[in-house]
């Protein structure tokens, strides 16, 4: 699975090019914050079937932070966000938003069985999977998302990399690095991952060398309000 670094070094890329003069290291501190946080429910896991990769791994949750952001900011004649915040950490508020659902719950989307990605409003893992290339024998052609009609009724399936429920499906991890309903008598083996391929590896040293280019441009860096 992708470690918190990964995510860590994918979020320095977001912060780098979206931050803008807000960007300094009490901005970092907080989109690094944010960025934790859905790890949260896998200490949820034991007393919640599949929790991990479900109660803080889905984009209901940023959308709904989203649109009440933008409704409390921009339509409101009365923001309570503003009158609470300064401009810098409305934009900031923005930028952790995008760090959520881009940096963490979006990459966690590609790998394994996915993320319950409608959670609440309806339990069903989905991955993202497949490829997309041109083909001079088969023309275009995309596997991610597969569309299907039945030749004897007509009737349309698609598949975009639906998955098990949060009943069936479990997501290993350090707190639960095993399926708590199949009984193993092997030693626990709980792994905290930093980099398990060279892409993930090539992706952390890529976000911290945006970072430290980042300080050393010095336009609008620094410690702000």
């Amino acid at each position: 699975m992708p470690s918190t670094i990964v995510h860590a070094g994918f979020a320095l890329l977001l912060a780098t090019g979206l931050l803008g003069a807000y960007y300094d290291r009490r901005a970092l501190a907080v989109l690094l914050v944010v960025l934790v946080l859905p790890e949260a429910d896998s200490f949820l896991g034991v007393v919640m079937a599949g929790a991990h990769r479900t109660v803080g791994h889905n984009f209901v949750l940023p959308a709904v932070a989203a649109l009440a952001l933008y409704y409390d900011t921009r339509v409101r004649e009365r923001s309570l966000v503003r009158e609470r915040l300064s401009p810098r950490w409305v934009a900031v508020a923005w930028v952790a938003i995008f760090v959520h659902g881009f940096a963490h719950v979006a990459l966690d989307w590609t790998h394994l069985d996915g993320v319950n990605a409608f959670w609440p409003l309806r339990d069903r893992f989905f991955h993202l999977d497949g490829e997309v290339f041109y083909s001079t024998a088969d023309g275009f052609v995309q596997t991610f998302v597969d569309v299907r009609v039945d030749p004897e009724t007509g009737t349309r399936t698609v598949d975009a990399g639906a998955g098990g429920t949060s009943e069936s499906v479990h997501v290993s991890n350090p707190v639960q690095p095993r399926d708590p309903d199949v009984d193993v008598e092997e030693p626990v083996d709980r792994r905290f991952p930093v980099a398990n391929s060279g892409w993930r590896l090539y992706l952390i040293g890529l976000g911290l060398f945006a970072a430290v280019a980042r300080r050393f441009q010095g336009d609008g860096v620094g410690d702000g309000d």
